[in-house]
């Protein structure tokens, strides 16, 4: 068992933790400790008290099962309280440590939900809070209401403090964990909050914590783009963008790293061309290549992101493979730049390949409206991790596209969607694929 010990901001957040404060958020970058320095103090609080009730909630269940249950409570007990039982019930889904319980759950289960705030508890903590909306955080606030006594050997007992825990990568400034913590307002009525001594938060960032992290890990933090780089190693609140088409906290809130992916009904592969030759592609834009599917669930999940800087013999071959590889069932093709070309270039690599020509009659903005709001209510999804496609699309605004290069692989992304969901983008389709598409397209997984 090797030794365990806090880093000295660590330490300092944990005195932050046992304040007198009520509610507590930690904050700041990935990989910090924030999670697992909660959980420790719930873990402590439970075997003080005898008979207590604790809650670790996420936006969704599956999310607290792989990251908390899975992951950060077993490696947190073995470090810290080690011989100390804690059999996790995998039926209801709460840990037993002693006489007290603590329950796992996500608020994207009605069922389970009112089953786990049927309760009450002594301490919440909403994991990853940037996720929840205001108004389920007022719901589990209500929840936060068991009277338990502490028994410590040799302390006489008194009652355990109610704690409502909160932690986040921060989000932009209009987000209710900004105002609520930071400028300690009320988020609904934007006025002071009548106690702010009952609010306190911490900042603590991966460089906080890089005696029990890879240097890898932190050079790939680095290295991220200058807007992911001061959420996930800064740790910092941004400035908030109403006119932004695709809010962070809504791809974040959906995106698929913790389950498998359904049974897709149609497979696409989009292509954006920009014109690139099969040489000298160092100053041309790069041609967007996104492979997406349509779930039995009904949900449209980003499969794949194959943009490449490249001429028309390679990226031919890129968007066929994969068309190939995933058993799609169409390429999609922007073709307002080479007209027939797209299709040629398509048919050369892998003649017979079923596509699509799709037109740009209007702005990108106006074809990005629609699938923005997909994204926000839930029904479009990325599986995983797609640091360049997220970066172009923060650059989609109300007023434009406010990015630095061309969106290739957003647009491409676009015509994926607008595909696997017809009639949502008004833009000139074709009424047929100019190549028959296969009858029965199977599903590959990835």
């Amino acid at each position: 068992m090797p030794d365990f010990s806090l880093t000295a901001r660590q330490t300092a957040a944990n005195e932050v933790l046992a304040s007198a404060a009520t509610h507590i958020m930690l904050f700041g970058g990935s990989r910090s400790g924030k999670t697992f320095l909660i959980l420790r103090a719930i873990a402590m609080r439970a075997l003080k008290a005898p008979g207590s009730r604790h809650a670790v909630l996420r936006f969704r269940f599956n999310a607290v099962k792989a990251s908390v249950v899975y992951d950060t409570w077993p490696k947190m007990m073995e470090l810290c309280f080690p011989g100390v039982p804690n059999e996790i019930n995998k039926t209801d889904w709460f840990a037993q440590l002693g006489d007290s319980q603590i329950w796992f759950g996500g608020l994207d289960d009605k069922e389970r939900t009112e089953k786990i705030l049927g309760q009450e508890y002594a301490t919440i903590f909403l994991n990853e809070c940037s996720q929840i909306p205001y108004a389920s955080r007022n719901i589990a606030v209500t929840r936060l209401a068991q009277n338990v006594e502490t028994r410590v050997r040799g302390m006489a007992p008194g009652q355990l403090p109610l704690r409502m825990y909160y932690d986040e990568n921060p989000p932009d400034k209009a987000h209710w964990s900004y105002r609520l913590f930071i400028q300690k307002l009320d988020p609904d009525t934007r006025q002071p909050v009548r106690d702010p001594a009952q609010l306190a938060a911490y900042q603590i960032n991966p460089a906080d914590n890089a005696e029990n992290l890879p240097a890898q890990y932190l050079a790939e933090l680095a290295n991220l783009s200058e807007r992911m780089r001061r959420r996930f190693m800064l740790g910092e609140f941004r400035d908030a963008n109403p006119a932004g088409l695709f809010v962070e906290e809504h791809i974040d809130k959906w995106r698929v790293i913790d389950r498998q992916l359904p049974d897709m009904q149609r497979i696409v592969v989009a292509v954006d061309p920009s014109g690139s030759g099969d040489t000298d592609n160092t100053d041309n834009n790069a041609i967007g290549i996104i492979v997406a599917g349509l779930g039995t669930d009904g949900v449209g999940y980003v499969l794949e992101d194959l943009t490449v800087k490249a001429g028309p013999g390679t990226w031919g071959k890129v968007s066929t493979n994969a068309y190939d590889r995933w058993n799609a069932d169409l390429v999609v093709g922007e073709v307002n730049y080479g007209g027939a070309m797209v299709n040629q270039v398509i048919q050369t690599a892998r003649p017979r390949t079923p596509f699509r020509e799709v037109h740009a009659s209007r702005g990108k903005v106006v074809r990005a409206e629609p699938i923005s709001a997909l994204v926000e209510q839930g029904k479009v999804r990325l599986s995983g991790y797609f640091r360049d496609l997220e970066d172009e699309l923060a650059g989609f605004t109300t007023n434009g596209y406010t990015g630095e290069a061309s969106p290739n692989r957003a647009d491409a992304f676009v015509w994926a969607m607008t595909e696997l969901f017809p009639g949502m983008v008004r833009d000139k389709r074709e009424s047929k694929p100019q190549t028959q598409t296969r009858a029965s397209p199977g599903w590959m997984g990835a």
